[in-house]
């Protein structure tokens, strides 16, 4: 079984591919002609079905909607040509850091709180 950045890796690797070069029935192709907003409706539903399964479906449904979340999010970020190494970067730099102080530092800095 690969690890998990290796599967990462390679679901990224074929997303850019769908965004390069789009086949003609590809559903990934479709998503990233659709741009932000249509891709984000996607991250929005997928967030909300892996919140709704966390609550009361089995384990295996929260795997399978955190599975769908993490794909769409995959290609929003190939949406914008943005890698998840950067994201990956980012959370070295957050790693260690107190959540409840990286949020205040953003808030200061004029960052959108999340």
């Amino acid at each position: 079984m690969p690890r998990l950045g290796e599967t990462l890796e390679s679901l990224e690797r074929v997303v850019d591919s769908r965004r390069n070069d789009p086949p003609d029935r590809s559903y990934t192709s479709r998503l990233l002609a659709g741009g932000v907003a249509k891709i984000g409706a996607k991250v929005t539903e997928e967030a909300a079905e892996l919140v709704a399964a966390a609550d009361h479906e089995t384990d295996e449904r929260v795997v399978a909607e955190a599975a769908d979340l993490t794909y769409h999010m995959l290609v929003l970020l190939a949406c914008r040509g943005l890698s998840l190494t950067l994201v990956e970067d980012e959370l070295a730099r957050r790693f260690g850091v107190s959540g409840l102080d990286e949020k205040a530092a953003r808030t200061k800095t004029g960052e959108r709180a999340r």
